[in-house]
């Protein structure tokens, strides 16, 4: 039989048992049986411009929001699969906001294998700007360095950062600006031995903190380390873990290590984290039922699903869906993100949208 694209010539006797309960727990940890009970905004439209996903954002205390747009992942849906990635930017503070591409320039970058994912930015004692976005040519992995120019509406390519400890990058936050925490999703580049990695729930994927000088994995563990955040006051490192559906707090030490603090549970496949400057709450994009999002099926879409956490260092944090829905109207949500009673909402490969609270 396959399953997330995996073949099996198992012996019927002798191991049926075994792949029966390995099915169970691939389909678990998919929460493949959920069903989205809808929980509607009466705000919403869908972005102009934002086709084929924006499956990372950030946005800056000035309102302006990066969005990282057409990502072409391994087993995932893309509606542009031969386009390469782009860099989009939206001011908050406009009253019909829409999203501007960001020419991208510099001597070294090759913008035709520019695959975007995960994005940070850092903004340095002299309020440059720098964007480091985590990207895929080739399907390899790297971290791209940014400098941000507002006045051009441009970005300013200034590095590439690989290194052997980042092979399979999925999300980063950034500490400095060539330093920051970064999630690998798998332990295995292979794409055969990624795909069974997935499929027996091996958890080998990892934490990773880089700067120039000092490489090093900091956590490990995760059945698919995805989003990463930090606290306002740069106490606290979150988490996510896609597939145990779980959100885990970190405490960050001055040499950079991490020491497990506590876990939250989702029901849900938690996707992304930004953290609100002002209260500190966390907004996770979510999708309930994962199965979709790698079995794409245009009839039966996958839903999207906003948490927000508040509270998330108490004994009882309050966890609260802003928003669910089935498919009718995002394809598979990743990110969410508030600024002054605004939400923006992203997704792997299809829309966004921009809510007023």
């Amino acid at each position: 039989m396959a399953i997330l694209g995996i073949s099996s010539s198992l012996h019927p006797l002798t191991d049926g048992l075994s792949l029966t309960l390995l099915c169970h727990s691939v389909l678990a940890r998919m929460n493949a049986s959920r069903e989205v009970k809808s929980v509607e905004l009466p705000n919403c439209k869908l972005i102009k411009g934002i086709e084929t996903g924006a499956e990372d954002l950030e946005i800056l205390p000035n309102g302006l929001a990066f969005f990282s747009a057409g990502l072409r992942y391994p087993g995932v849906k893309s509606f542009e699969p031969d386009k390469p990635g782009k860099i989009l930017l939206m001011d908050m503070n406009e009253e019909d906001p829409t999203v501007l591409e960001l020419k991208m320039t510099g001597s070294n970058f090759d913008a035709s294998s520019f695959n975007p994912h995960g994005i940070s930015t850092f903004t340095d004692e002299d309020n440059t700007v720098y964007l480091l976005v985590v990207s895929h040519p080739d399907f390899k992995s790297t971290v791209e360095l940014f400098k941000f120019q507002e006045e051009e509406k441009s970005l300013l390519h200034l590095k590439t950062i690989r290194h052997e400890l980042l092979p399979n990058l999925n999300d980063l936050v950034a500490v400095g600006r060539e330093h920051f925490y970064a999630t690998n999703d798998h332990y295995f580049v292979d794409q055969y031995l990624r795909s069974w990695e997935l499929y027996l729930g091996l958890a080998w994927s990892n934490v990773v903190y880089y700067s120039p000088d000092d490489v090093r994995v900091v956590a490990s563990g995760f059945d698919f380390a995805n989003g990463i955040s930090m606290s306002p006051d740069r106490k606290y490192v979150y988490i996510a873990e896609l597939l145990a559906h779980k959100i885990h707090v970190y405490e960050k030490h001055a040499n950079w290590t991490l020491t497990p603090l506590k876990s939250l549970d989702c029901d849900t496949l938690v996707d992304n984290i930004s953290v609100d400057p002002v209260t500190g709450d966390l907004w996770v994009g979510c999708h309930p039922n994962g199965m979709k999002i790698f079995s794409y099926d245009p009839e039966n879409p996958p839903g999207s699903e906003v948490l927000q956490i508040q509270n998330i260092l108490a004994e009882d944090p309050k966890v609260t869906v802003v928003y669910a829905e089935d498919g009718k109207v995002l394809h598979g949500s990743t990110v969410a993100s508030v600024y002054k009673g605004k939400m923006l909402v992203g997704t792997v490969f299809q829309k966004a949208l921009y809510c007023e609270l």
